[in-house]
C-alpha cells in the first residue's frame, strides 16, 4: 500500500469509497436517532455533498490537503483529508475512511500518521478532529485515542422546531 495526494482522477473511486464507508452510519444511524424531517435538513443529500466536496479537499494553496491509500493496481481503500483553520499552530483532520474490507489492516492509522507528519512539518502543535459519539464512530474513537490525542465531551443539540 502506498499514500499519495488526492488526484482528480480519483474522484469516482474516492465518492464510492465515501459512501460505502458512510452509508450504513447515514442509514442505521443518524436517520432513526434524527427522525425523517431533521435528517432530510442535516443530512437528506449526504452523497451529493461529498460529491460536491471532493475537488476542494485537496487544494494546498488554501490550505487543505488530501491523500489516498493505495493498493496494487492504483486501487483506493482509503482517505484522509486535513487542513489548517485560522488558528496559530493549528491543524484539523477533517476526513478519514477506509474501505469496509481493508478496514483493521492498520490502514487508517498510517493514514493518520501521515497527514499529522504533515501538519508537523507546517509548524502545527495541536491536532483536532471530531468523530461521532456513536457505536459506528467507536473505531475511529479508539484510532484517535491511541494516536495520542484526547477526547473533549461535547454535547450537540438538533431539533425540529
Amino acid at each position: 500500500m502506498r499514500i499519495r495526494p488526492l488526484q482528480d482522477a480519483d474522484f469516482a473511486a474516492t465518492l464510492d469509497l465515501l459512501t460505502s464507508t458512510f452509508g450504513p452510519f447515514y442509514r442505521d444511524y443518524a436517520r432513526p436517532l434524527l427522525g425523517e424531517q431533521v435528517f432530510r435538513h442535516q443530512h437528506g443529500q449526504w452523497q451529493q455533498d461529498y460529491r460536491d466536496e471532493l475537488p476542494a479537499l485537496h487544494a494546498p494553496r488554501s490550505g487543505r490537503f488530501a491523500a489516498v491509500a493505495a493498493q496494487s493496481g492504483d486501487v483506493v481503500v482509503g482517505l484522509i483529508s486535513w487542513r489548517f483553520p485560522d488558528k496559530p499552530h493549528h491543524g484539523e483532520i477533517h476526513l478519514l475512511a477506509v474501505s469496509p474490507p481493508h478496514r483493521r489492516q492498520h490502514i487508517g492509522r498510517r493514514l493518520c500518521e501521515h497527514a499529522i507528519a504533515h501538519m508537523r512539518a507546517a509548524g502545527v502543535e495541536v491536532v483536532e478532529v471530531s468523530t461521532g459519539g456513536d457505536p459506528f464512530h467507536a473505531p475511529a474513537r479508539a484510532l484517535y485515542e491511541s494516536l495520542g490525542l484526547t477526547q473533549v465531551p461535547i454535547a450537540a443539540y438538533l431539533g425540529a422546531i
